[in-house]
Protein backbone atom coordinates (compact mmCIF):
# COMPACT_ATOMS: atom_id res chain seq x y z
CA UNK A 1 0.00 0.00 0.00
CA UNK A 2 2.48 2.31 -1.18
CA UNK A 3 2.64 6.37 -1.58
CA UNK A 4 0.30 7.23 1.74
CA UNK A 5 3.49 9.87 2.40
CA UNK A 6 3.16 11.87 -1.48
CA UNK A 7 -0.26 11.79 -1.35
CA UNK A 8 -0.28 14.32 1.64
CA UNK A 9 2.83 15.57 0.73
CA UNK A 10 1.49 16.71 -2.56
CA UNK A 11 -1.45 18.15 -0.58
CA UNK A 12 0.88 20.46 1.76
CA UNK A 13 -0.40 17.66 4.65
CA UNK A 14 1.77 16.29 7.33
CA UNK A 15 2.59 12.55 6.27
CA UNK A 16 0.84 11.25 9.13
CA UNK A 17 -2.40 12.54 7.08
CA UNK A 18 -1.69 10.43 4.22
CA UNK A 19 -1.65 7.21 6.39
CA UNK A 20 -4.30 8.38 8.07
CA UNK A 21 -6.05 8.75 4.39
CA UNK A 22 -4.68 5.27 3.43
CA UNK A 23 -6.93 3.66 6.65
CA UNK A 24 -9.61 5.10 5.05
CA UNK A 25 -8.74 3.55 1.48
CA UNK A 26 -8.42 -0.12 2.84
CA UNK A 27 -11.30 -0.02 4.52
CA UNK A 28 -12.76 0.18 1.46
CA UNK A 29 -10.41 -2.22 0.09
CA UNK A 30 -11.88 -4.67 2.25
CA UNK A 31 -15.20 -4.11 1.63
CA UNK A 32 -14.85 -4.27 -1.88
CA UNK A 33 -12.87 -7.73 -2.15
CA UNK A 34 -15.29 -9.12 0.30
CA UNK A 35 -17.98 -8.05 -2.15
CA UNK A 36 -16.10 -9.62 -5.18
CA UNK A 37 -15.93 -13.11 -3.47
CA UNK A 38 -12.10 -12.75 -2.50
CA UNK A 39 -11.12 -15.22 0.13
CA UNK A 40 -7.70 -14.17 1.07
CA UNK A 41 -6.46 -10.31 1.07
CA UNK A 42 -3.02 -9.76 2.15
CA UNK A 43 -1.58 -6.26 2.60
CA UNK A 44 2.04 -5.10 3.96
CA UNK A 45 1.00 -2.38 6.24
CA UNK A 46 4.64 -1.96 8.40
CA UNK A 47 7.76 -3.61 7.37
CA UNK A 48 10.99 -4.01 9.21
CA UNK A 49 12.94 -1.50 7.45
CA UNK A 50 9.87 1.38 8.62
CA UNK A 51 11.78 1.32 11.54
CA UNK A 52 14.18 3.64 9.58
CA UNK A 53 11.59 6.92 9.25
CA UNK A 54 11.63 9.26 11.30
CA UNK A 55 10.57 8.30 14.95
CA UNK A 56 7.52 11.00 15.28
CA UNK A 57 6.15 9.59 11.95
CA UNK A 58 7.18 6.09 13.15
CA UNK A 59 5.36 6.86 16.44
CA UNK A 60 2.27 7.94 14.48
CA UNK A 61 1.91 4.94 12.53
CA UNK A 62 1.97 2.96 15.87
CA UNK A 63 -0.65 5.12 17.37
CA UNK A 64 -2.76 4.94 14.42
CA UNK A 65 -2.85 0.81 14.17
CA UNK A 66 -4.18 1.21 17.90
CA UNK A 67 -6.69 3.38 16.82
CA UNK A 68 -7.67 1.75 13.90
CA UNK A 69 -7.81 -1.46 15.56
CA UNK A 70 -10.29 -0.58 18.14
CA UNK A 71 -12.76 1.25 15.41
CA UNK A 72 -12.37 -1.45 12.50
CA UNK A 73 -12.66 -4.77 14.80
CA UNK A 74 -16.30 -4.83 15.45
CA UNK A 75 -17.54 -3.99 12.06
CA UNK A 76 -14.74 -6.47 10.83
CA UNK A 77 -16.03 -9.25 13.09
CA UNK A 78 -20.01 -8.16 11.91
CA UNK A 79 -18.95 -8.46 8.29
CA UNK A 80 -17.30 -11.87 8.61
CA UNK A 81 -13.66 -11.19 8.31
CA UNK A 82 -11.10 -13.03 10.25
CA UNK A 83 -7.98 -10.87 11.16
CA UNK A 84 -4.39 -12.26 11.31
CA UNK A 85 -1.29 -10.32 12.15
CA UNK A 86 1.78 -11.98 10.32
CA UNK A 87 5.50 -10.57 11.30
CA UNK A 88 8.08 -10.12 14.07
CA UNK A 89 6.17 -9.37 17.47
CA UNK A 90 9.29 -9.14 19.77
CA UNK A 91 10.11 -5.89 19.05
CA UNK A 92 6.88 -4.35 19.50
CA UNK A 93 5.22 -2.65 22.72
CA UNK A 94 3.43 -4.98 25.52
CA UNK A 95 0.37 -2.85 24.54
CA UNK A 96 0.60 -3.36 21.07
CA UNK A 97 1.49 -6.91 21.04
CA UNK A 98 -1.49 -7.30 23.21
CA UNK A 99 -3.99 -5.43 20.97
CA UNK A 100 -2.95 -7.85 18.36
CA UNK A 101 -3.54 -10.61 19.89
CA UNK A 102 -7.19 -9.28 21.41
CA UNK A 103 -8.13 -8.71 17.44
CA UNK A 104 -7.17 -11.91 16.05
CA UNK A 105 -8.95 -13.46 19.13
CA UNK A 106 -12.20 -11.62 18.44
CA UNK A 107 -11.93 -12.15 14.56
CA UNK A 108 -11.12 -15.80 14.92
CA UNK A 109 -13.92 -17.60 14.34
CA UNK A 110 -14.82 -15.62 10.67
CA UNK A 111 -14.86 -17.67 7.77
CA UNK A 112 -16.23 -14.62 5.18
CA UNK A 113 -12.39 -13.54 4.10
CA UNK A 114 -9.57 -13.34 5.17
CA UNK A 115 -7.10 -10.50 6.30
CA UNK A 116 -3.41 -11.14 6.63
CA UNK A 117 -2.04 -7.97 8.33
CA UNK A 118 1.85 -7.80 7.53
CA UNK A 119 2.81 -5.84 10.42
CA UNK A 120 6.51 -5.34 11.09
CA UNK A 121 7.46 -8.00 8.70
CA UNK A 122 9.85 -8.37 6.06
CA UNK A 123 10.13 -11.43 3.29
CA UNK A 124 13.92 -12.35 4.49
CA UNK A 125 12.83 -12.16 7.74
CA UNK A 126 10.00 -14.92 7.58
CA UNK A 127 12.43 -17.65 5.59
CA UNK A 128 15.28 -17.13 8.41
CA UNK A 129 12.53 -17.48 11.19
CA UNK A 130 11.10 -20.68 9.38
CA UNK A 131 14.86 -21.88 8.74
CA UNK A 132 15.31 -21.52 12.45
CA UNK A 133 13.04 -22.91 14.12
CA UNK A 134 13.24 -26.14 11.77
CA UNK A 135 16.63 -26.18 12.89
CA UNK A 136 16.22 -25.24 17.32
CA UNK A 137 13.65 -28.62 17.02
CA UNK A 138 16.24 -30.60 14.58
CA UNK A 139 13.57 -31.04 11.84
CA UNK A 140 14.77 -31.51 8.26
CA UNK A 141 14.93 -27.83 6.36
CA UNK A 142 13.23 -28.97 2.62
CA UNK A 143 11.19 -26.96 0.58
CA UNK A 144 7.74 -28.46 2.26
CA UNK A 145 8.47 -27.95 5.91
CA UNK A 146 10.34 -24.25 5.33
CA UNK A 147 7.03 -23.81 3.67
CA UNK A 148 4.53 -24.98 6.48
CA UNK A 149 6.67 -23.18 9.00
CA UNK A 150 6.33 -19.48 7.52
CA UNK A 151 3.96 -16.84 8.68
CA UNK A 152 1.61 -17.63 6.17
CA UNK A 153 1.06 -20.79 5.78
CA UNK A 154 -2.20 -20.81 7.02
CA UNK A 155 -3.55 -19.65 3.69
CA UNK A 156 -2.89 -20.66 -0.14
CA UNK A 157 0.34 -18.36 -1.98
CA UNK A 158 -1.55 -15.00 -3.70
CA UNK A 159 -2.64 -15.02 -7.02
CA UNK A 160 -2.35 -12.07 -7.45
CA UNK A 161 0.24 -9.21 -5.93
CA UNK A 162 -0.67 -5.25 -6.32
CA UNK A 163 1.73 -2.53 -5.61
CA UNK A 164 0.24 1.28 -5.42
CA UNK A 165 2.41 4.57 -6.07
CA UNK A 166 4.09 3.84 -9.05
CA UNK A 167 7.53 1.79 -7.89
CA UNK A 168 7.85 -1.60 -9.33
CA UNK A 169 9.70 -3.73 -7.01
CA UNK A 170 7.86 -5.89 -4.36
CA UNK A 171 10.15 -4.46 -1.87
CA UNK A 172 10.76 -7.46 0.61
CA UNK A 173 7.21 -8.34 0.69
CA UNK A 174 6.32 -12.57 0.13
CA UNK A 175 9.33 -13.59 -1.41
CA UNK A 176 8.64 -17.29 -1.06
CA UNK A 177 5.27 -16.92 -1.27
CA UNK A 178 4.79 -14.80 -4.28
CA UNK A 179 7.33 -17.26 -6.50
CA UNK A 180 4.39 -18.08 -9.30
CA UNK A 181 2.33 -14.53 -8.08
CA UNK A 182 1.07 -12.41 -11.26
CA UNK A 183 2.53 -8.89 -10.60
CA UNK A 184 0.51 -6.07 -11.75
CA UNK A 185 2.35 -2.38 -10.47
CA UNK A 186 -0.32 0.73 -10.19
CA UNK A 187 0.61 4.47 -10.75
CA UNK A 188 -2.28 5.57 -8.40
CA UNK A 189 -1.40 6.25 -4.82
CA UNK A 190 -2.67 4.25 -1.98
CA UNK A 191 -4.89 7.09 -1.08
CA UNK A 192 -6.62 7.05 -4.63
CA UNK A 193 -6.53 3.24 -5.28
CA UNK A 194 -10.44 2.97 -5.42
CA UNK A 195 -13.06 0.24 -6.45
CA UNK A 196 -12.44 1.25 -9.89
CA UNK A 197 -8.62 0.77 -9.94
CA UNK A 198 -8.90 -2.63 -8.10
CA UNK A 199 -11.48 -3.84 -10.93
CA UNK A 200 -9.06 -2.95 -13.61
CA UNK A 201 -6.04 -5.05 -11.40
CA UNK A 202 -8.44 -7.80 -11.12
CA UNK A 203 -9.47 -7.44 -14.92
CA UNK A 204 -5.75 -7.43 -15.76
CA UNK A 205 -4.90 -10.64 -13.71
CA UNK A 206 -7.96 -12.80 -15.43
CA UNK A 207 -6.64 -11.85 -18.80
CA UNK A 208 -3.66 -13.26 -17.74
CA UNK A 209 -2.36 -17.23 -19.35
CA UNK A 210 -1.00 -19.12 -15.53
CA UNK A 211 1.07 -21.83 -16.99
CA UNK A 212 3.21 -23.12 -13.89
CA UNK A 213 6.04 -24.36 -16.13
CA UNK A 214 3.77 -25.91 -18.37
CA UNK A 215 3.20 -24.78 -22.17
CA UNK A 216 0.18 -23.13 -23.83
CA UNK A 217 -0.58 -26.10 -25.73
CA UNK A 218 -0.91 -27.92 -22.60
CA UNK A 219 -2.93 -25.92 -21.01
CA UNK A 220 -6.12 -26.11 -23.88
CA UNK A 221 -5.29 -29.87 -23.75
CA UNK A 222 -6.61 -29.61 -20.17
CA UNK A 223 -9.28 -27.37 -20.55
CA UNK A 224 -10.48 -29.28 -23.75
CA UNK A 225 -10.57 -32.91 -21.57
CA UNK A 226 -13.74 -33.98 -20.80
CA UNK A 227 -14.60 -33.91 -16.45
CA UNK A 228 -15.03 -37.31 -15.40
CA UNK A 229 -17.85 -35.94 -12.81
CA UNK A 230 -20.00 -34.57 -15.89
CA UNK A 231 -19.27 -37.35 -17.98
Amino acid sequence: MDGNGRWATRRFLPRLAGHRQGVESLRRCVRACAARGVGVLTVFAFSSENWNRPQDEVSGLMELMGKALVREVPQLTKDGVRLCFVGERASLSAGMRGALEQAEAATAANSRMTLNVCFNYGGRWDIAQAAAGLAARGEPITESSLHAAMGMAHVPDPDLLIRTGGEKRISNFLLWQAAYTELYFSERLWPEFDEAALDEAIADYAARERRFGRTSEQLRQEQEQPDPLRA
